[in-house]
């Protein structure tokens, strides 16, 4: 079972919306076994451009499932989140597994299914190594717009914290403060 957190951004989040959106992320129940709970945060938002976005969240112990839609129609977004969070699932199974045999209790964290597994043809084309200067964040954001990337990398002068300032697709830049865990 799903326990859901669904929040509404500039909109009231009505009970019709409501139940549309847990009935159609419920369906996402079928790839996991029934002992596994789900924790799905799902935040509704609405720009003054009339644009929907649609963000779903839901962490897997070490992993986390997250996909987002922005659309002129909120009910369309729901779907294609949903849609590509099965995708994620599907293409991602075996993967998130192994990932999470040894972090979480129970050995089996999805059911066994007759779904396509597509496989991700993702590999490594590069790597680069880089030199982590200490700065403060305006020289960081100085050298995100200079390099003309979409994140830059970097310790933090003040407290020495490995940070991540990235261009957000809304505009603006967003901040990663990197925590150690033990």
């Amino acid at each position: 079972m799903i326990k859901f957190n669904i929040r509404g951004e500039n909109l009231e989040v009505t009970e019709a919306l409501r139940a549309y959106v847990e009935d159609k992320v419920a369906k996402i129940e079928k790839y996991f076994s029934p002992e596994q709970e789900l924790a799905a945060k799902v935040n509704l938002k609405v720009y003054r451009e009339k644009n929907a976005k649609v963000e779903v969240t839901i962490p897997l112990g070490s992993v986390t499932l997250r996909a987002e839609d922005v659309s002129q129609d909120m009910y369309g977004s729901i779907d294609l989140v949903v849609d590509k969070i099965e995708r994620q699932i599907r293409r991602n199974k075996t993967k998130i597994e192994k990932r999470n045999r040894q972090k979480v209790a129970t050995n089996k964290l999805f059911v066994d299914g007759d779904y396509d597994t597509e496989e991700a043809d993702q590999h490594i084309v590069r790597t680069k190594q880089i030199d982590l200067k200490p700065m403060s964040l305006e020289e960081a954001l100085l050298q995100l717009e200079l390099l003309g990337h979409d994140f830059y990398l970097y310790t933090d002068a003040h407290d020495g914290t490995t940070n991540v300032l990235y261009k957000r697709e809304e505009g603006g830049v967003g901040l990663l403060e990197v925590k150690e865990t033990e």
